[in-house]
């Protein structure tokens, strides 16, 4: 059978579960009109009835596919009426703010989240982001566990999804487009992520077949919104790894509105426990805030605004790796001095305005400022050994490196410095038509960017200095005297000053109709974009794209809540300037854009289990990408070919089970299947850097029964090996062996000392309204898992060693949240 038809035979086994319940589910939380909560009110609909809690929240049966009218009544507060039609197995969430002047009456068809289960947009609920733990805590960590993304480095936020790099992820925070810093070559150099989890409301991702109002990118969109505060409060936690603090702020006349966070983080719990010995002081730090304004019914205006700095230095000391087999283990001794010193600096600010029309149209207008200044220097000499190791258990040198086979040394050195300013404004329309919606908008960008780069690279191996592969004549040292020229091993020296005008634009078409008694939506958009490269000593080239894409989706009239959903088209991603930058440092304003044509096919099922919410989502995708650009990974560094000399193609089965397996918390399972391969310059295909073939999550959260204060996360994530790279100026269709399984478990306890279920009866404690302490164990089963690898020649042999460049080892930390 061919992997096609298998994939699409194991597709339909995995929705062919079948679910009879033909009810819904309507839960939420009911305040006041000063945001209090509300207790015993009845809530009640043809003779079924229930009541809220002492926390407001409430929950209640009801049948679906029928109109049906929920009454909210108390005893001094006016009474509510609300219709809702909603789907079988539909787990529909309502909050409602009653008042004692005015009865409400008002009608509910169907949600907002179910608009986004049409799109194949997956919903991440932000209480989840904080409590699971990781390495690197927040949305990207809960990234990683769904199906189709992936990463294998804990120390970055970065990761890929169905084969594409780190550049291919569209990030939005409040429809506003964000960016981070150009010459982070290491995770463990970015510190913070952009999103600051205390200010999250909504958390939106697609993994693919996204609608054209979307960005020019060819992988993923992370749609991020940041909450409107109702009151004040603010939130703090403390743990070994740095410190947040995050405060809410409402004016008297409840037009304003503003939330900031400010964070700070240190690495060194971390990369302390990395084979390499350093002396590491590194300080992320950032300060964030979304302020919103209300001046009447038909304007709102917010502001968000993030200033950060990464100053990292770091002094490594010794390293230590053994590899090889059992028979003939290998080790290498590598002694450092030197030091680098990197600092990145980006401040960005935004102001958005909605203007609402009328109930039928709204107008947005947005534009946004990112300027980022950039250093990287270091010069570290490193002096190695490559030798055999003592495998004799009863020699006193056991373990030791008996035999050097390669005895070397090298010497790294940088000053590169970048300056971006990167400025966009865009408007877009909104328009409902009866059963159609219209979506537009035009946006214009200028990226002005001054880099400099110098960077060289120096090796000596056994007194001998190798010459890159490319200078003649051929150094055949020691065994043939060199009288060529002494030159480094690799050598960029470039300066750039580049300047990118990009005008782009979307229009598309949604409209919700029938076919008999089946519900099917329709989506077609395209996007096009014109860009204009120019600069110092550059060619000025103007390229366009355009891109159409559409969307079906289909929910046929049966017992069971089941959508079905065809969606793609053609997808473009113009390049940035560090795709236009190649190995040697010079622009290349000629490269065109990355082509992909991507068709999803898709299945989602609601259904109930142990009389509990669960869904079940799988996905077939296939990509075919031309005019592509080939690239290399090192890390989170990705350096580009600035050629489009390669085709390639993606293809996979991504499926996802999550609910409640234990009741009132969610969790899911993920696994994924991916092939990525590339034809570089028409020499046959190979694996493309990001190709990971399997790749199993689970997220699951526990408490006790007994004890429900007391409560489990655990992160667990396995991955097969990446393609592990290749040594400088080789050709990479010579190497293609892989890093070896990533396999990772955190797990985090939690222990709530206050909450609204458990007040505090001591004077001192009565300011907050929740307090917990966590313990975490990043980690857990102590796995080696490799980033890269570190290539090593033996003088010998002339071989080239793979030495894999190991990631953390196990870790504990403690941490306090608070609210107030």
């Amino acid at each position: 059978m061919s992997t096609n038809k298998l994939l699409l035979a194991v597709f339909f086994f995995c929705f062919g579960f079948v679910s009879f319940a033909q009810s819904a589910h309507i839960k939420g939380v009911i305040l006041d009109k000063d945001n209090q909560i509300i207790d015993h009110v009845n809530v009640s609909y043809n003779g079924t009835n229930t009541q809220s809690n002492k926390n407001g929240f409430y929950e209640i049966n009801v049948p679906s596919n029928q109109k049906i009218v929920l009454v909210f009544s108390h005893i001094s507060l006016k009474k509510a009426t609300v219709s809702f039609t909603l789907q079988p197995n539909e787990e529909y969430e309502f909050n409602l703010v009653m008042n004692d002047k005015d009865e409400q009456i008002g009608e509910v068809v169907i949600t907002v989240n179910n608009k986004k289960r049409v799109q194949g947009i997956t919903i991440i609920e932000p209480a989840l982001i904080r409590k699971i733990p990781g390495a690197n805590a927040g949305v990207e960590n809960i990234l990683k566990s769904l199906p189709g993304v992936n990463s294998n480095n804990e120390l970055s936020t970065q990761y890929a999804v169905r084969g594409g790099n780190y550049d291919e992820n569209l990030v939005y925070v409040n429809e506003i487009e964000v960016y981070r810093p150009f010459l982070i070559r290491s995770g463990q150099q970015e510190g913070l992520s952009f999103t600051n989890t205390d200010l999250v409301q909504n958390v939106d991702f697609s993994a693919g077949g996204f609608q054209a109002k979307f960005g020019d990118k060819l992988s993923s969109v992370l749609d991020i919104t940041y909450r409107k505060p109702t009151k004040f409060g603010a939130v703090a936690e403390a743990s070994f790894l740095g410190t947040s603090l995050a405060v809410d702020a409402v004016s008297k006349n409840k037009k304003w509105s503003g939330i900031t966070g400010v964070r700070y983080r240190n690495n060194s719990l971390l990369v302390n426990s990395q084979e390499t010995q350093t002396n590491y002081t590194p300080t992320f730090v950032d300060l964030q805030t979304n302020i919103n304004f209300n001046p009447s019914d038909k304007w709102e205006f917010s502001f968000l605004g993030n200033v950060s700095q990464n100053d990292y230095q770091y002094q490594p000391l010794t390293r230590q790796t053994k590899f090889g087999t059992i028979d003939e283990p290998k080790a290498l001794l590598i002694y450092y001095e030197g030091q680098e010193k990197d600092k990145y600096t980006t401040v960005f600010g935004a102001v958005k305005s909605t203007y609402t029309a009328s109930k039928n149209s709204t107008y947005k207008l947005i534009t946004s400022a990112y300027h980022t200044q950039e250093k990287e220097y270091f010069d570290i000499l490193a002096q190695y050994r490559l030798g055999e190791v003592d495998s004799n258990f009863g020699s006193q040198t056991f373990g030791n490196v008996t035999f050097s086979r390669g005895i070397g040394s090298e010497i790294n050195h940088a000053r590169n410095d970048l300056d971006a300013l990167i400025i966009n404004t865009e408007l877009k329309g909104i328009h409902n038509l009866k059963k159609n919606q219209l979506e537009w908008g035009v946006k214009f960008t200028r990226e002005s960017i001054r880099d400099r780069v110098i960077e060289w690279e120096v090796i000596d191996s056994a007194g001998f200095s190798i010459n890159p592969p490319k200078i003649l004549p051929k150094n055949d040292q020691p065994y043939v005297s060199y009288t060529g020229p002494l030159v480094p091993y690799t050598n960029v020296r470039a300066t750039n000053f580049v300047d990118i005008n990009r005008f782009s634009g979307y229009a598309q078409w949604s409209r919700k109709g029938y076919i008999g008694n089946n519900e099917i939506w329709f989506n077609a958009g395209v996007r096009s974009q014109n860009w204009t490269v120019s600069g110092e000593n550059i060619v000025s080239t103007t390229q366009f794209t355009f891109s159409p894409r559409g969307q079906i989706s289909l929910k046929p009239d049966w017992r069971m809540d089941m959508f079905f959903r065809l969606s793609g088209g053609m997808y473009h991603q113009p390049p940035t300037f560090r795709e236009l930058r190649d190995a040697d440092g010079v622009v290349h304003s000629d490269v065109k854009a990355q082509q992909s044509i991507h068709i999803v096919l898709s299945n989602d099922y609601s259904f109930k289990m142990w009389n509990r919410p669960f869904k079940m989502v799988s996905e077939i995708y296939y990509k075919s990408l031309t005019d592509v650009n080939p690239y290399t990974l090192d890390n989170v560094r990705i350096r580009y070919a600035a050629a489009n000399n390669a085709v390639a193609y993606a293809q996979g089965f991504d499926y996802r089970l999550n609910g409640e397996f234990v009741p009132g918390t969610e969790s899911w399972f993920s696994f994924g299947y991916l092939k990525t391969e590339e034809n570089i310059d028409n020499k046959g295909y190979i694996s493309r850097p990001t190709d990971q073939r399997l790749k199993f999550a689970l997220l699951f959260q526990d408490y006790m029964p007994n004890i429900p204060s007391l409560k489990l996360y655990l992160n667990l994530v396995y991955n097969t090996g990446l393609p592990g790279g290749s040594p400088s100026y080789s050709d990479p269709y010579l190497y293609q062996n892989r890093l070896r399984d990533y396999r990772r478990a955190d797990v985090g306890f939690s222990k709530v000392l206050i909450d609204n279920q458990n007040p505090t009866t001591k004077r001192w404690l009565r300011s907050f309204k929740e307090l917990a302490i966590g313990f975490e164990i990043f980690n857990l089963f102590d796995n080696q898992n490799a980033i890269t690898n570190t290539w090593v020649r033996d003088v010998y042999t002339k071989n080239q060693y793979a030495i894999p460049n190991y990631m953390t080892t196990r870790v504990f930390n403690i941490k306090v949240n608070a609210r107030f």
